[in-house]
């Protein structure tokens, strides 16, 4: 049995998700279904959910605002926002390791959330205080990272290169610096590599274009980054490394 509280101000949106939570093949219990941030709030506190779907934007407290309520060791329950935001910004959500529903909502969305509820981690501060951040963030410029001690602010505009190691990526700075981040390389790809320098040249790696100094094609093909840092790129790829280069020179 999961046990579910559903935040939203609107009347409709919650009545929807309790039909849809109805045809689910998992055994749901809608615990409550609640106007506010605050009513949702006394809710939790008293009801003990193991699944909240939480509506973002709301006249009175945002969604994100569950932080001033709750103390950190409260937040032992999944958080699912529900939100109405456009694909740009879903990028905070991916970065941030926060799951969502976009609206309009369908039984395929709830259903997919279900279905990766067992393996979802608790939402812990660190979390949502990244969501806060990277959803006030230009993506472009900078970043909130969740760590499980801290939240690591990026200013990709000092990040050299990105190098992918499993389930990992290694995160290069230009005082060469480095942090290890939870994320794979793709979930980089994904969120930075839209109308930016960053370019994936290869499966392990991601590279500021802004910091490239030559391209060398002896020994496979390689780049060098900031005078002396050797990365590999895929033949395939450079071709449209030179393409990329050149319509950010002409901006």
């Amino acid at each position: 049995m999961i046990n579910v509280i559903i935040i939203d101000d609107e009347n409709h949106a919650r009545q929807l998700i309790s039909n849809i939570l109805v045809d689910c093949k998992q055994e749901i219990k809608v615990l409550a279904s609640c106007k506010d941030l605050q009513e949702g709030v006394l809710a939790i506190k008293k009801l003990k959910p193991d699944l909240v779907f939480l509506d973002i934007e709301m006249p009175e407290n945002s969604g994100l605002e569950i932080l001033d309520f709750l103390e950190e060791d409260e937040i032992n329950f999944e958080i699912i926002f529900v939100t109405a935001y456009n694909s740009y910004a879903i990028q905070a959500f991916k970065l941030s390791a926060i799951d969502y529903i976009l609206k309009p909502i369908t039984l395929n969305d709830i259903q997919d959330t279900l279905n990766r509820f067992d393996n979802l981690s608790k939402k812990n501060k660190n979390n949502l205080l990244a969501l806060k951040e990277n959803l006030t963030f230009n993506l472009e410029d900078k970043i909130a990272l969740p760590t499980g001690t801290s939240i690591v602010f990026i200013k990709l505009s000092d990040v050299v290169y990105l190098k992918g190691e499993g389930s990992y990526t290694e995160i290069h700075f230009l005082d060469a610096s480095k942090i290890l981040a939870s994320r794979t390389l793709k979930n980089f790809e994904s969120i930075i590599n839209f109308k930016s320098p960053f370019f994936r040249c290869h499966k392990s790696f991601i590279v500021n274009v802004n910091f490239i100094d030559s391209y060398e094609k002896s020994e496979g093909g390689f780049l060098i980054l900031n005078k002396d840092i050797q990365i590999n790129i895929a033949k395939e790829k450079v071709t449209e490394l030179m393409e990329k280069i050149n319509l950010i020179g002409r901006k």
